[in-house]
C-alpha cells in the first residue's frame, strides 16, 4: 500500500521536476563553416557540460535558472561566452569560433627574410654559429656568406645579395643604422665588420622583399639585435694569433656594464706565413667598447652603446706592365659609432621603440705622391609605435631622420669639396590575420632628400599561407629606394634615388629540428648611376642605367638526422645583367656569380671535450673585362671553391681552445684581371690576376673566462 501511495505522488510530482530541467543544444563550427570536435561547452560556475561530437554537436541539461555564462574553450581556438536567460524556454545555439592567433600556431611572413631572434622559431645563425663556422673566422659577415642568396667575393669581404652590390646592403644595430660599418681597406683587399658577433643575441637578414621600416637598400637588410642583460659578472681574455683582448662584464637584476678592449696586428702572423700580398706595415688596430643596459618600468628596456676604434695598413701593388714593386698605398682610419635606443609599453596596448645612432668614420689615404683624407657622418633618429588592436590586427607607424654629412680634401693641393644631406621618413605597416593561416601584411615608406630636393613612396606587401603539414608559402613584392654612393653624391649633389622593384615566392618548414627553404625571386634595377672613366675620376655622371637580377635558392639545415651534428646546405642560383657604372650595355657584374653554394657541418666529440668543423664554399667564376677582346665582361674566371675546417677543444669549463684554417688544399682562387689603360708595342694589354692575400689562413685563439663560477665560459654569450 505505502509503495503504491509514493509510486502516486511520483507521478504526481513529476512535471514539476521536469519543469525543473534545462536542456541546452546546439553546434559548433568555425568561421569556415567547419564544425570543430571536443569544444569544452559549460556554465560558468557550475558542474554542468559537455563537449562537442565528431559533428560539432553538443546536449546537456541543468538545473540552473536565470541568467547564466554559457562558456566555450578548445585548443587553437579563441574562448568564448555567451550570456543566456534559462527562464526562458529550452535555448538551441549555433556558435562560431574564431582562431587564436599566437606565436605557436600563426603563420609568420618568411619571403625574403631569415630570422634568428627567437628559439621558438626557426633559427638560422645565432652568435655561436657566427663563431665556429670555419670559413667565417669570426666574422658575421663570413658566417652570413654561407646563406642563400649571398656571394663570396673573396677580394672585398662585405655582403653581397641576389646580384647587388656591397652598397645595397644595409646593417643596423637595434634597429638604428650603421655608418661604415666595415673597416677601410685597400682596392682588391678584403675587409671585416668591426663588430664582435658575442655583442648580439640574434639578427634578421633579409634578401629582398623586407618591411616597410627599412630603407635606402636596394637588396638586403641585417639587423643585429645586441644581449639584453649578461647571466653573470666575469671576466674573458682573448689570446689569437692575430692579437689579445680583455672583456669585462657587470651584470645586476636590473642592469649591466660591459667594456671591451682589443689590440690587433697582423705582423708577427705574415711574417711566419706566406704572403701574396707585398705588405710594407702589416694591417693593425685597437677598438675598445662600451654597453650599458638598464631595465625600464616593468617591461622596458634602453641600451647605450659606444664603439671606437683606429687602425691602418701600408703595401705595394704591383701594376700591369710596370716594373718593381708598384704603388705604395697607405690608409689611416679613425671610426666611432654611439648609439641609444630604447623599448617600452605604453598605455592602450601601445608599445614603443626607437633610439638615436651616430656614426664617424675619417681616413687618411696616401696613393704615391697623393694625400686623401674623407669624412663621412651619420645620425638617425628614430622613433616607432606599435599597437594591437586585436589577436588579429595590428600596425605600426614610425618617424626617422637622417643627417648625412660627406667631406673629402686633396691636401696638398688645398682642395676640399662635401654635402650635407637631411632626410626625412615617414612609415606605415599593418599586419591582418585572416585567420591563423593565412597572414596579409601592407606598408609604405616615405622619404624625402634636401640635397636631391627629392621625395619618394615605396609601397610593399607581403601574404603568407600556412599549410596543413606545418609548411607555408609566402609572396612579397615592393619598391626600393637607395640614394648614390658619397663619392657620387658629392660629384653630382643632384643625383636621386636608384629604384629597385622585388618579387619574392616563399616555401618554407620548420619541424623537428630540421629547417627547409626554397625562394623564387626578380628584381628589377632602374635609375642606376652610369659614368664615364675610372671609378676614381668619374666624368658626366647620370642616371640612365638599368638591369635586372632573377633566380632561386635553396636553404636546408639539419639538427636531427645526426646525432650531435648541426649541417646547413646552401644554392643559389642568380642571373643578373645590369648597365651601371662605365659599362655601356648589360652586363654580368664580376660581384654576381651565376651559381653559389655552401655546405656547413659542425659535430660536437663529448668524449673529447671538442667540436670539429668544416665549410665548402664554391661559385662558378666571376666575369672580367678582357681588354684584348671586344665587348665588355667577355670573359670569366675559375671557379671559385673554398675548403675551410675548425676544431674547438674545452679542456676546461672555462677554457676554450679554438683552430681554425681557411683554404685548407691551398686552391689558387683569381678573382679577377687587372690591364693596362695602353696597350703595349705588341698592340697586347698587359695584366695581372687579382688573387687573395695568402694560400690560407690560419687561426689560433685561447679564451679563458674568469668568474665566480668556475663551469662559466665566453658561450654563455653566444
Amino acid at each position: 500500500m505505502k509503495t503504491l501511495i509514493f509510486n502516486s505522488i511520483l507521478f504526481l510530482l513529476l512535471p514539476f521536476f521536469t519543469n525543473g530541467q534545462t536542456q541546452l543544444t546546439g553546434m559548433v563550427k568555425t568561421s569556415y563553416g567547419e564544425t570543430v570536435p571536443g569544444v569544452s561547452v559549460f556554465l560558468k560556475g557550475t558542474y554542468d557540460g559537455t563537449t562537442t561530437d565528431v559533428d560539432g554537436k553538443f546536449a546537456f541539461e541543468t538545473q540552473e535558472t536565470g541568467l547564466q555564462i554559457l562558456a566555450f574553450q578548445a585548443m587553437g581556438f579563441k574562448s568564448q561566452e555567451l550570456s543566456i536567460n534559462l527562464n526562458e524556454s529550452a535555448p538551441s545555439f549555433s556558435i562560431i569560433l574564431k582562431e587564436s592567433i599566437n606565436e605557436l600556431t600563426a603563420v609568420t611572413i618568411s619571403a625574403g627574410a631569415m630570422e634568428a631572434s627567437d628559439e621558438k622559431k626557426a633559427v638560422v645563425l645565432r652568435p655561436l654559429d657566427i663563431v665556429t663556422t670555419p670559413s667565417a673566422m669570426g666574422d658575421i659577415i663570413g658566417a652570413f656568406q654561407t646563406l642563400p642568396g649571398t656571394s663570396t667575393v673573396g677580394n672585398d669581404g662585405r655582403l653581397f645579395v641576389r646580384g647587388g652590390d656591397a652598397s645595397e646592403t644595409a646593417i643596423f644595430i637595434d634597429g638604428m643604422k650603421v655608418g661604415n660599418a666595415f673597416g677601410t681597406t685597400a682596392n682588391n683587399v678584403p675587409t671585416r665588420t668591426r663588430f664582435n658577433p658575442n655583442l648580439f643575441k640574434g639578427s634578421f637578414f633579409s634578401t629582398g622583399g623586407y618591411s616597410a621600416e627599412y630603407g635606402q637598400a636596394l637588396s638586403s637588410a641585417l639587423a643585429l639585435q645586441t644581449i639584453d642583460l649578461p647571466l653573470r659578472n666575469q671576466g674573458d681574455i682573448s689570446l689569437m694569433s692575430v692579437g689579445m683582448g680583455y672583456t669585462q662584464t657587470l651584470a645586476g637584476e636590473k642592469s649591466s656594464l660591459t667594456a671591451s678592449a682589443n689590440f690587433m696586428d697582423l705582423s708577427p702572423y705574415q711574417a711566419l706565413i706566406k704572403q701574396n700580398f707585398d705588405w710594407e706595415r702589416s694591417p693593425y688596430s685597437w677598438d675598445a667598447e662600451v654597453s650599458a643596459r638598464r631595465k625600464w618600468g616593468k617591461n622596458g628596456m634602453v641600451k647605450a652603446y659606444l664603439h671606437t676604434e683606429a687602425g691602418g695598413m701600408q703595401l705595394w701593388q704591383p701594376q700591369p706592365g710596370q716594373e718593381g714593386r708598384g704603388q705604395m698605398i697607405t690608409i689611416h682610419n679613425r671610426y666611432t659609432f654611439a648609439q641609444t635606443s630604447f623599448r617600452q609599453s605604453g598605455k592602450k596596448d601601445w608599445n614603443y621603440y626607437g633610439g638615436i645612432s651616430y656614426s664617424d668614420n675619417s681616413d687618411k689615404i696616401n696613393l704615391n705622391t697623393i694625400d686623401v683624407k674623407q669624412r663621412n657622418r651619420l645620425i638617425h633618429g628614430k622613433i616607432v609605435g606599435v599597437k594591437g588592436f586585436s589577436d588579429r590586427f595590428s600596425i605600426k607607424n614610425g618617424l626617422e631622420t637622417f643627417t648625412h654629412n660627406y667631406v673629402e680634401h686633396l691636401v696638398e693641393e688645398g682642395l676640399s669639396r662635401s654635402y650635407l644631406d637631411q632626410q626625412v621618413n615617414i612609415f606605415t605597416e599593418t599586419d591582418y590575420y585572416f585567420s591563423s593561416k593565412m597572414v596579409f601584411r601592407g606598408g609604405l615608406r616615405s622619404g624625402y632628400s634636401s640635397l636631391a630636393g627629392e621625395g619618394w613612396l615605396d609601397p610593399r606587401v607581403s601574404l603568407a599561407y600556412k599549410l596543413e603539414n606545418e609548411g607555408q608559402f609566402s609572396f612579397a613584392a615592393g619598391t626600393f629606394s637607395q640614394l648614390p654612393l658619397e663619392q657620387q653624391r658629392v660629384i653630382n649633389p643632384e643625383l636621386g634615388n636608384t629604384k629597385a622593384s622585388h618579387l619574392i615566392l616563399n616555401y618554407f618548414i620548420s619541424k623537428s629540428g630540421r629547417t627547409f627553404r626554397a625562394e623564387a625571386f626578380h628584381k628589377d634595377y632602374k635609375q642606376l648611376v652610369t659614368f664615364e672613366g675610372l671609378p676614381q675620376a668619374a666624368l658626366n655622371l647620370r642616371q640612365d642605367g638599368a638591369g635586372y637580377a632573377g633566380g632561386m635558392d635553396v636553404f636546408y639545415r639539419d639538427r636531427k638526422t645526426i646525432k650531435n651534428t648541426d649541417f646547413w646546405i646552401t644554392y643559389s642560383y642568380v642571373n643578373s645583367r645590369r648597365q651601371f657604372a662605365h659599362f655601356s650595355t648589360k652586363v654580368q657584374p664580376g660581384f654576381a656569380p651565376v651559381h653559389n653554394g655552401s655546405v656547413v657541418v659542425k659535430h660536437f666529440i663529448p668524449k673529447l671535450q671538442s667540436q670539429l668543423g668544416t665549410s665548402s664554399s664554391f661559385n662558378d667564376g666571376y666575369t672580367f673585362t678582357d681588354l684584348n677582346h671586344p665587348g665588355e665582361m667577355n670573359s670569366k674566371t675559375k671557379s671559385f671553391q673554398d675548403l675551410s675546417i675548425s676544431w674547438s677543444y674545452l679542456p676546461k669549463p672555462n677554457l676554450i681552445i679554438h683552430l681554425a684554417c681557411s683554404n685548407v688544399l691551398g686552391r689558387n682562387n683569381i678573382f679577377g684581371h687587372q690591364f693596362t689603360q695602353e696597350p703595349n708595342e705588341a698592340g697586347q694589354f698587359e695584366s695581372l690576376p687579382i688573387r687573395q692575400g695568402a694560400p690560407r689562413f690560419l687561426f689560433l685563439g685561447i679564451f679563458l673566462t674568469l668568474s665566480k663560477d668556475k663551469t662559466a665560459n665566453q658561450l654563455n654569450n653566444l
